[in-house]
């Protein structure tokens, strides 16, 4: 049997010295009165991405799903295994998040599979079969005419936000929530490399930077 990830353990013992003593009442509280999150963060499982540090987000702060691509699937309520849709119940209909945050970001595997058409990684095509979903039956996703890879890859990243967020709406109890005042959707976009971020204006229709004024 070979060895636990060293660099874990050695997270996990500057874990125990510094940040531990100065939040066990907290890490107590959270295990006696459970956890009670107002926000819900679906984003994606890339390394460079983690909600709890993008927004600094303390234990019991954040419900947080991952998955490639931050994507969430229609409402589907058959026999087959669901994962975000079984997050998505706890989070609204047990914990009674007040927000739910679709997030994504720059350079994604998930959206480049898709615009470069990537051949499967393996016989059951995992990979492949989640991305679908991100495409309506007839959509056709393509590159632009004067459009750069890079603008091409920005676009459809930013169009899977907006894409969760339209599914999110097939749940009826996530619409029920929203319809009465119970809960809010949003989007949000992070820059990997510059560390910005964008936050979605659903009535413009356009992620506007964090660092405008006129969002605080």
């Amino acid at each position: 049997m070979k060895a636990f990830p060293q660099q874990l353990i050695n997270g996990y013992r500057a874990f125990t010295t510094q940040r531990l003593p100065t939040e066990q009442s907290r890490y107590r509280a959270l295990s006696e009165r459970g956890q009670s999150p107002e926000t819900m963060v679906i984003g994606c499982c890339d390394s460079r991405v983690s909600p709890e540090a993008i927004f600094d987000a303390g234990p019991g702060e954040l419900f947080v799903v991952r998955n490639i691509a931050n994507l969430v699937p229609v409402y589907q309520p058959d026999a087959n295994a669901h994962g975000v849709s079984a997050a998505l119940e706890f989070g609204v209909q047990v914990l009674k998040v007040k927000h739910i945050v679709i997030l994504g970001h720059a350079q994604c595997s998930g959206i480049s599979a898709i615009i470069n058409k990537a051949k499967p990684l393996s016989p059951g095509d995992f990979i492949g079969r989640w991305m679908a979903m991100f495409i309506k039956p007839g959509e056709v996703v393509e590159q632009r005419e004067r459009e750069t890879m890079k603008e091409f890859a920005t676009r459809i990243e930013k169009a899977a936000v907006f894409r969760s967020i339209e599914n999110l709406m097939t749940f009826p109890f996530v619409r029920n929530s929203v319809e009465n005042g119970h809960l809010t959707l949003h989007g949000a976009y992070f820059s990997v490399a510059e560390g910005s971020l964008y936050v979605l204006d659903l009535a413009a229709k356009e992620f506007r930077s964090v660092r405008d004024n006129s969002l605080i």
